[in-house]
């Protein structure tokens, strides 16, 4: 938990630009990202939604397995959304933050702050997640 707060103090205190310096067709590419793995959440694909996630949040959970778990157990609003909005791509200390907005199980809106990392192969994988209220709202 305190390490989410960090993250997201980080994330907001750092200047935001109003566009983001990634390009289009790397922008398409991040959201993709993001739609497979929560297809893969979906079809409870663990192997499958584990490969969307960096080589680093890899090595922290070991196994796809102890990932879903992770997941179904702290994420619930991205493990089986109701509904799912793409926002802003922002620019960020951390590198570029994807917002989606999510509507979980419980039919709370969320912002789901996606933390994305390009690989040295070109390919971007996600570098975390962190969950934000939406002014308490209920949808």
């Amino acid at each position: 938990m305190l390490s989410r707060i960090i993250v997201m103090l980080v994330l907001f205190a750092a200047p935001a630009q109003a566009q983001s310096s990634v390009a289009d067709a790397d922008q398409a590419r991040i959201i993709g990202v993001i739609q497979g793995q929560l297809a893969a959440f979906q079809a409870d694909a663990a192997g499958e939604a584990f490969s969307y996630a960096t080589p680093g949040i890899q090595r922290m959970f070991g196994t796809p397995e102890r990932f879903m778990a992770m997941v179904r157990s702290g994420y619930q609003p991205v493990y089986r959304p109701q509904e799912v909005e793409f926002r802003e791509l922002r620019d960020t200390a951390e590198g570029p933050v994807q917002s989606v907005l999510v509507v979980g199980p419980d039919g709370v809106a969320v912002m789901a702050l996606y933390i994305m990392q390009q690989q040295a192969d070109g390919t971007w994988r996600i570098a975390g997640c962190v969950l934000a209220p939406v002014d308490d709202t209920v949808i």
